[in-house]
């Protein structure tokens, strides 16, 4: 005979919450256990091969007698390590962990999730080696070769069941609004990269389609998981709840709307009806909205409280990924606009943006997530705050100087290249000196990367120092 869980209108009993929390954890230690490992070693992985695609500016002749190592090879594959290795592997396991949390209930089928990883790493490894090999599709965000995104698929499809499964069996009526971000984002990515990858498209129309899944990966997938993840761990840090439910779904079903009709605007002054780009340029300066509410919930949810920054690794990382959110779409929403994109289009100022979407708010929330998540799950506190410090610094100081240098830099670049009396080599040389500051911030975010990776490893591992609280600096937030 088959029981219906108990659906609780609103918390249920503290002690029977504990309990929930405890067994939801208990179902997911192992498959987001495996699923961060991978994300750490993508990480490094794919920040090695940015530095290195970095310093090909400087020394165009360093690694050059193999195709292996050229530029276009060596950046794809830090692209695509980056953002399905490191960036939706990591998300990923927030969510497989956060969601049983919230329905409470725990994880259906753990197996199976364990088994996406799998898949998901396959996918990886033998899509980054057909890049440097020199098969690839030859499309931004695209580059894999179709045969092995079926790899992807098949995981995808494994992860789904088991997250969607688990929120069949929950124990509460109402949804948080971190799990209409996280199962909206499982339901949109395979739409968009299943629709993307089909063999069908050609000409102008594989351009649009193109353009239009690189800007929903990042806006329906990776943003979609960041801000779930952000939704959950600062009213959860702060022991309070979000300001406001209702602005929160706003924020998300503006999103939603917006974010689908975006990234045309790449296309602006190429075959493309203009009516098209027209639209797209409107989704983007629309984008506001959603920004403009996520902003005022979570600086009105943190009012009052920000001193406690000071005491907690996980709101310092996600704080400043939050406001890093709320840069970076209003450049973008500006950067979509006809007159910016004239100068900006075909310049380092749109390098410099999208690392400051995919690292300087995605990834600085999910340091803060793992900061908060693993302990969960090892049962063992961070050994040593003073590598927590490091991590921070290094991480927004490698940010800074990456996204600065390249603004400022790709724009002077741009402007240059509108001028018709200045030579196309005195733009080139007139780069040099941001992109020699590109690959500071690129070795600054690697060293933030190996303190964090040899933290993890010693995390894991339960090496160090015991601490019975958790630790940030040896100073302690008040009660």
């Amino acid at each position: 005979m088959t029981t219906v869980p108990l659906l609780y209108e609103d918390s249920p009993p503290p002690q029977v919450a504990a309990g929930e929390r405890i067994e939801a954890d208990r179902s997911t230690r192992r498959p987001v256990l495996l699923f961060f490992h991978s994300a750490v070693v993508w990480l490094l992985v794919g920040s090695a091969l940015g530095l290195v695609a970095s310093l090909k500016f400087q020394f165009p002749d360093w690694l050059a007698g193999q195709a292996l190592w050229t530029f276009g090879r060596v950046r794809t594959a830090h692209l695509n390590a980056v953002a399905y290795g490191w960036a939706s592997m990591a998300l990923v396991g927030v969510a497989v962990w956060m969601i049983p949390r919230l329905v409470r209930a725990p994880l259906h089928r753990p197996a199976a999730a364990m088994a996406a990883a799998v898949g998901w790493n396959l996918f990886l490894v033998l899509g980054i080696g057909a890049v440097l090999a020199g098969w690839t599709d030859g499309l931004e965000w695209l580059e894999i070769p179709f045969p092995i995104d079926a790899i992807v698929a098949v995981a995808g499809g494994l992860m789904a069941y088991s997250v969607l499964m688990t929120v069949a069996r929950r124990r509460t009526k109402h949804f948080y609004v971190s799990v209409w971000y996280a199962l909206a984002a499982m339901v949109w990515f395979p739409i968009i990269f299943v629709t993307a990858n089909l063999p069908v498209w050609g000409g102008v129309g594989q351009a649009a389609v193109n353009w239009w899944y690189g800007h929903n990966a990042l806006g329906l997938w990776i943003t979609a998981l960041s801000l779930a993840t952000a939704y959950y761990l600062i009213p959860k840090v702060l022991g309070r709840p979000i300001r406001s439910y209702w602005l929160s779904l706003v924020g998300f079903w503006a999103l939603a709307f917006f974010y689908s009709m975006n990234g045309i605007h790449h296309l602006i002054g190429g075959p493309v009806p203009t009516w098209l780009i027209t639209v797209s340029i409107t989704a983007s300066v629309m984008m506001v909205i959603p920004v403009a509410a996520t902003a005022v919930n979570f600086h009105t949810t943190m009012l009052g409280r920000f001193g406690t920054l000071r005491h907690s690794p996980t709101l310092a990382f996600v704080v400043a990924g939050a406001m890093i959110y709320t840069a970076v779409s209003l450049q973008g929403s500006a950067e979509a606009l006809r007159t910016v994109n004239r100068v900006t289009h075909f310049t380092h100022f749109t390098v410099g943006h999208a690392h400051l979407g995919v690292y300087g708010f995605a990834s600085m929330i999910l340091f803060g997530a793992f900061y908060f998540i693993v302990p969960r799950l090892v049962n063992w506190e961070w050994p040593k705050p003073a590598l927590i410090r490091w991590h921070f610094w290094l991480a927004l100081s490698g940010i800074a100087v990456y996204f600065v240098s390249l603004t400022l830099g790709g724009w002077l670049e741009g402007a240059r290249m509108l001028d018709a009396a200045v030579p196309f080599g005195d733009v080139v040389t007139a780069t040099k000196p941001y992109l020699v500051a590109r690959s500071v911030g690129g070795a600054l975010m690697l060293a933030a990367h190996l303190v964090f990776a040899y933290h993890y490893w010693l995390m894991v591992r339960r090496r160090g120092p015991e601490r019975a609280e958790p630790a940030w600096s040896e100073a302690r937030a008040a009660a």
